[in-house]
């Protein structure tokens, strides 16, 4: 068990608080809290996750301790220091923070305060016999600073943060600030009646034009919705190189056939030439590829034009390292890149992160590393361009954009510097945006050490909120060097954007109202306005409330219409709703409704509504005339639904008309709601209200039930009382003889009544849906009534649908069985059904087996989200005899690898590969006879496996691989000595083109296929055999090239060499393949650079 040792020293706005934690390595807690101190009034405690939250750190954060408790709107401001202690003074690690607390945001601090691998290593010093101390220093101010107004201290304004968002923020200001990428924004064609969280273009678009208009902060959650982004996204931390790129290849795809085409390669896109040329012979191979961005590298750097330098460096290929020239076989060969021409817009990636494979982790690289506010790739007479470059353009670039990382390799906070004028640098922090000198926008962010220990700045993280504190950001108070004395800088430039200074005036261009769509700024103007009016209403708010009426007419509108159960939904929109000042008495809110429903003061009551233990809302407390000089707002519903201050009243009248007086009230008398049933129209509606006194019996009820519902005087009834429906309906019949007080009704409850109807009369044809004659049956049923849309599977359009209204009890059998009478099929055994997935929109990979579901709920259900969609498909068996044979679906391919047809086999769970062969030869026509068949394995359009004959056909899995029947050809069936079957695919090589050394990706294409390879046999003979199987034309296949791939990588063939001595035959599962590579018709950007966080997703971007 652990033990605590907590003292504090007090100070009415100030205090040190010490939280000692005994037994560190013994606990099992995942979370724990100090005990609470108080500092300026205030109730606070630490909370620490002992293991980390979520991560591989010790994270501690500030709690406000009573934030349950607190009134509604509470707030509090601290800035705070957290501080592990250590054995040694100089070593003890702290953080500072500052945050107003809310609550929303009542806890706040470090997800990634410390690593625990640091602080549980024997030799650190933070635990001491196993203790772990914490002290937090806590200055608390009664109100916050007052919030610089961007917008007038700076002409800009920023971006909230949703959780996890500074990355995408920085980057969008840095775009936003190109006028020129702004204006191509604004002129991308959308529509008026679209939304901008299904838009991207119109998502970004509003966003950039509330940047410029709008007086605060601009929030970001329609372009993220726009992404297909959920909660998780937003609260996860991203590369900002890999958004970049697949924000531009988004928007670029949304700008093609518009007047904006191409901007983003008009602004982004430059191009190099990559080029081996060798040193003994005449011969040189050159590709040129564009680019949107350069990473550059920062170790071993000191500065930009160093990194250039080391891009552009010459490789020397000699020894085992040889290019293998067309035609001059391997030589001895130079190989290197350089630029055709570069961009307007130039971005530089820095790459501040690297996998250090000593530590096997991901490092941050904090080298110092300088960057020019003037940029000159003209240098030393154009060293970095190809020979047929433009000399006529002028490569000078002006510093227009400082993206800054600050933190560690596991998290951080990003931030950007910019001079939109090209003068005046400001910092864009999220919301913030303060005006800052040149120096702090660029050589401060040259990483590398301070002299001096930084000033300190933090940077919270609260665990509620998924915030971006970790790593170390500046201001911690990180222990000097022992060997320099210097502090290292953890804040730095990971991306630059340079404009080019010819072009500076074309790309930093004016942009006003009339670049914008009208009904864009008609929309946005709009939404402003109403922002200021909510804005107001909100500050105001304190002074009003607002009032709900439940009136008979609203109880006929809903009930047997817009509801079953209960009595009334308040939030449906026709509920009559009034916005008062909570100073008005109640007396003057009767007069109101006088005035606005026409009923006379002196015949109006009201009764309050309160939520029951059984979940039902029901009118039971009257509000009497003593509550007349009472203020609105005192009269509060004790439990109000959802927890909000909203009254909720019934208003009483008198009956049958306003002409008569109200019923007396006594205590002796209960008030009821009565619901009538019809079983012959399956109707359920509401009729009215009684007051009854509780020593009547049901049977006394009868009378004034039949006026009621119109019936004969005299008619039997039988009545209910609807108790709840929640989690299942509670109906039951009451007795006729009881009283209302022995049936422990009370006011606010509601009776549910029908005629008693012939036995014979209850019984419903078979055809009819499966409702009662009994109002109790009658609203399982409704409960448990569920409209299912069947579709067929794998069709397409609407074509075949069939909608059925079922109860989610139903069985099985009954679901196919009902299925089958509406298609017109015989049997509801042929008959099978797929699943919807409800996150892929899509049929499940695999139907549901006979009988498997025992209800329709069931088979509806997905990871606890209930569908209402079910696939279809209609046998020519029974599904239960087809569950007994194995199904395969096999492509057909001739001699010459092409497809002949497809084809649905079915035999029985025991065959095997040979018998499931000589079926497909039955379906293709060849019973017993032809070329003997084989069966292939595919995926990507690669083989993996060639089955054997004996093999089982049970183990086969036809849902994600591919599976093919061809004809063993005759060289095939008896091998010559020496010659072996190799694979033979098309491919097409997918390289970066910013990494030039970087090995190709293969992207394979087209049908693979076996070929046989003998003994001695050249390249030139194989593939002349390749072009008459293929028939293929001689233009096109001398742009073919042949290699030997593997995982490793391509290595080519030159015609006359032998092919068999480069693919050994020890080899297996065809890991070494014949590829054939073709022209890439579609070349594509290069991948993004892989993530510094190697537990990351991939950015994706899906509308």
């Amino acid at each position: 068990p652990q033990a605590m040792e907590v003292e504090w020293r007090a100070d009415p706005l100030a205090t040190t608080f010490t939280w000692r934690i005994e037994g560190y390595s013994q606990l099992e807690q995942k979370k724990m809290y100090s005990e609470t101190f108080s500092v300026g009034g205030y109730n606070w405690r630490l909370l620490c996750f002992p293991q980390g939250n979520s991560c591989e750190c010790l994270s501690v954060y500030m709690d406000v301790a009573d934030s349950d408790r607190l009134p509604f709107g509470w707030t509090r401001y601290a800035t705070f220091t957290l501080s592990v202690l250590n054995s040694d003074p100089t070593k003890t690690y702290r953080k500072d923070a500052q945050h107003q607390f809310t609550h929303k945001e009542s806890d706040w601090g470090f997800t990634q305060f410390l690593s625990l691998n640091e602080l549980t290593d024997p030799q650190s010093g933070y635990l001491d016999n196993d203790v772990l101390t914490i002290v937090a220093d806590v200055s608390v101010r009664k109100k916050p600073e007052v919030l610089l107004d961007s917008r007038r201290e700076t002409g800009h304004v920023g971006l909230k943060n949703q959780g996890a968002t500074c990355y995408m923020n920085s980057l969008l200001q840095t775009l936003y600030h190109l006028p020129y990428f702004r204006k191509a924004v604004y002129k991308i064609p959308t529509a008026e009646d679209e939304l901008p969280t299904k838009s991207i273009p119109l998502a970004l678009q509003s966003l950039f034009y509330k940047v410029q208009y709008s007086p605060t902060a601009v929030a970001t959650k329609d372009l993220t919705k726009s992404f297909g982004w959920d909660t998780m996204d937003a609260f996860t931390q991203h590369d900002v190189q890999e958004l970049n790129r697949v924000l531009c290849e988004k928007l670029e795809e949304k700008m093609k056939k518009t007047p904006v085409e191409n901007t983003i390669q008009h602004l982004f896109e430059g191009h190099c030439v990559n080029y081996i040329e060798c040193i003994n012979v005449d011969y040189t191979s050159t590709r040129k590829e564009s680019f949107m961005d350069l990473q550059l590298d920062v170790k071993g750097c000191e500065n930009v034009y160093k990194s250039f330098d080391k891009y552009v460096e010459v490789e020397t290929l000699d020894g085992q390292n040889q290019y293998r020239a067309e035609g001059h076989g391997l030589q001895d060969a130079k190989k290197g890149v350089l630029f055709q021409d570069f961009p307007p817009v130039l971005q530089l990636q820095l790459k501040r992160f690297e996998y250090d494979f000593m530590r096997d982790m991901m490092v941050k690289i904090n080298e110092r590393y300088e960057f020019p506010e003037e940029l000159d790739l003209d240098v030393e007479n154009g060293k970095y361009l190809t020979k047929d470059a433009d000399r006529n353009v002028r490569n000078k670039y002006i510093l227009h954009s400082v993206l800054v990382h600050s933190g560690g390799v596991h998290g951080g906070h990003y931030y950007a510097f910019i001079r939109p004028d090209g003068k005046q640098w400001l910092k864009f922090d999220d919301e913030k945006v303060t005006k800052v000198d040149a120096s702090t926008a660029v050589e401060e962010q040259f990483g590398g050490n301070f002299a001096q220990p930084p000033p300190a700045v933090g940077l919270p993280a609260g665990p509620g909120q998924g915030g971006e504190g970790g790593g170390t950001p500046p201001g911690t108070q990180t222990p000097p060097n022992p060997v320099f004395g210097k502090y290292p800088r953890y804040s730095s430039a990971y991306m630059l954007v340079y404009v080019r200074e010819a072009d500076w005036d074309h790309v930093v261009c004016k942009v006003g109202r009339e670049d914008v769509a009208e009904h864009l700024r008609t929309r946005l103007d709009a939404e402003q306005q109403q922002k200021e009016r909510r804005r107001r209403e909100k500050m105001e708010a304190h002074l009003y409330t607002t009032v709900r009426l439940a009136t008979d007419r609203g109880l006929s509108a809903q009930i047997g219409q817009h509801s079953h159960f209960d009595l009334f939904d308040f939030e449906h929109a026709d509920v009559p709703s009034y916005r008062v000042q909570k100073s008005m008495v109640f007396a003057e809110f009767k007069q109101l409704i006088e005035r606005e429903v026409g009923v006379p003061v002196a015949k109006q009551r009201y009764w309050m509504w309160s939520n029951r233990l059984n979940k039902t809302y029901r009118p039971q407390r009257v509000v009497g005339p003593e509550m007349d000089e009472h203020m609105v707002g005192d009269i509060r519903d004790p439990n109000p639904p959802n927890g909000r201050g909203i009254l909720h009243l019934f208003l009483e009248t008198p009956l049958p008309s306003p002409e008569f007086p109200l019923s007396p009230l006594s205590e002796d008398k209960l008030l009821l709601f009565c619901k009538f049933y019809d079983p012959r129209t399956k109707a359920l509606q509401y009729k009215g209200r009684m007051l009854a006194p509780k020593d009547a019996t049901v049977a006394q009820l009868g009378p004034e039930l039949t006026g009621m519902a119109g019936l004969d005087p005299g008619t039997p009834l039988e009545i209910y009382e609807e108790v709840k429906s929640e989690p299942e309906v509670m109906c039951p019949r009451l007795e006729p003889g009881d009283t209302l007080e022995k049936c422990q009704l009370e006011a606010g409850d509601i009776l549910c009544f029908q005629e008693v109807l012939p036995a014979a009369a209850g019984a419903a044809p078979a055809t009819e849906e499966p409702a009662s004659a009994h109002v109790d049956t009658f609203l399982m049923y409704m409960k448990n009534r569920q409209v299912v849309s069947f579709r067929p599977l794998g069709g397409k359009g609407e074509e075949g649908w069939v909608s059925l209204t079922l109860s989610r009890l139903d069985t099985y059998d009954a679901v196919t069985a009902a299925l089958a009478q509406a298609l017109g099929a015989a049997d509801g055994t042929r008959v099978r059904l797929t699943a919807h997935n409800s996150f892929s929109c899509a049929p499940k990979p695999q139907p549901i087996k006979f009988q498997a579901a025992q209800r329709l709920e069931e088979m509806l259900t997905h990871y606890n989200t209930m569908a209402d969609i079910l696939y279809y498909e209609q046998l020519d068996l029974p599904l239960y005899e087809i569950e007994r044979l194995k199904s395969l679906r096999i492509h057909f391919h001739g001699l010459d690898a092409q497809e002949k047809g497809v084809h649905d086999i079915r035999v029985p769970k025991t065959s095997t590969v040979s018998q499931a062969l000589e079926e497909l030869k039955t379906a293709i026509g060849r019973p017993g006879g032809g070329r003997d068949l084989r069966l292939l394995e595919l995926f990507y359009n690669r083989i993996y496996k060639v089955y054997r004959p004996e093999d089982p056909v049970e183990q086969i899995n036809d849902q994600y691989w591919t599976l093919r029947a061809e004809e063993v050809p005759e060289d095939q069936e008896d091998l010559a000595p020496g010659a072996r079957v190799v694979q033979a695919h098309h491919f097409i090589p997918r390289g970066d083109a910013s990494q030039p050394s970087t090995p190709p990706n293969l992207q394979c294409f087209g049908d693979p296929f076996l070929i046989t390879i003998r003994e001695g046999e050249t390249l030139a003979e194989v593939a002349q055999r390749i072009k008459r199987k293929l028939a293929v034309a001689d233009e096109e296949f001398a742009k073919w090239k042949f290699a030997v791939c593997s995982t490793g990588g391509v290595d080519y063939l030159e015609p006359g060499e032998e092919v068999l001595p480069r693919m050994p035959e020890s080899a297996e599962n065809f890991s070494l393949c014949l590829g054939m590579e073709h022209e890439d018709k579609n070349p594509r950007r290069p991948p993004s650079n892989p993530s510094r966080y190697g537990f990351e997703k991939s950015i994706k971007i899906l509308s």
